[in-house]
């Protein structure tokens, strides 16, 4: 399932609710860890999207019992949280709805420059997106698409708990001492 996104920033308060909706419809409360880590990955990734390129986008996501995505090409992909190559081209469970647990998440731009490192200090009011991202989502990556690209992330449903946001924003150990990334 897909929402199109118009290149202004309220559309990311649409997007939200889009994804709570959909959320519900499975039978994932609102109040979930999921549900609520899945809403604030498409508020990320969307902003990323509409603030960056100040172009249309597309929002998917697939959740369990949904038909699987085509596999990328993972050569092209940047690293995330689990390395570059994306989960649905070696993983039988990616592909097969019952044996799958994980809802992904992507939003495609026509962008077509990659996500890149970019140093923030402590004072800064934007980017830290993508480290969240890292830090929330159990994969995450991108990959060419037409003239553009998408950036997908996955959580999986029965997953151990998270770390939660602290590492992006200074607390424990920080994955990226003063960088983070932007997605344009």
């Amino acid at each position: 399932m897909q929402l199109e996104i118009r290149p202004d920033p309220a559309e990311v308060g649409r997007a939200r609710r889009w994804a709570r909706s959909r959320l519900t419809g499975l039978g994932i409360g609102a109040d979930e860890p999921l549900a609520e880590t899945l809403v604030l990955l498409v508020s990320e990734l969307v902003t990323n999207a509409v603030v960056h390129t100040g172009r249309p986008a597309v929002l998917r996501l697939y959740l369990p019992g949904s038909a699987p995505e085509p596999a990328p090409d993972p050569a092209s992909g940047a690293p995330g949280a689990a390395g570059a190559t994306d989960p649905a081209a070696t993983d039988p469970a990616a592909t097969d709805p019952a044996a799958s647990a994980t809802v992904r998440l992507e939003v495609a731009d026509t962008s077509s420059r990659a996500p890149v490192p970019r140093c923030v200090g402590g004072d800064a009011t934007g980017g830290r997106g993508l480290a969240l991202v890292d830090c929330l989502a159990d994969r995450w990556g991108w990959h060419a698409e037409g003239s553009g690209k998408s950036i997908w992330c996955e959580l999986d449903r029965c997953s151990q708990s998270r770390e939660g946001a602290s590492p992006a924003y200074g607390g424990g150990l920080p994955a990226y001492e003063d960088f983070a990334f932007e997605a344009v």
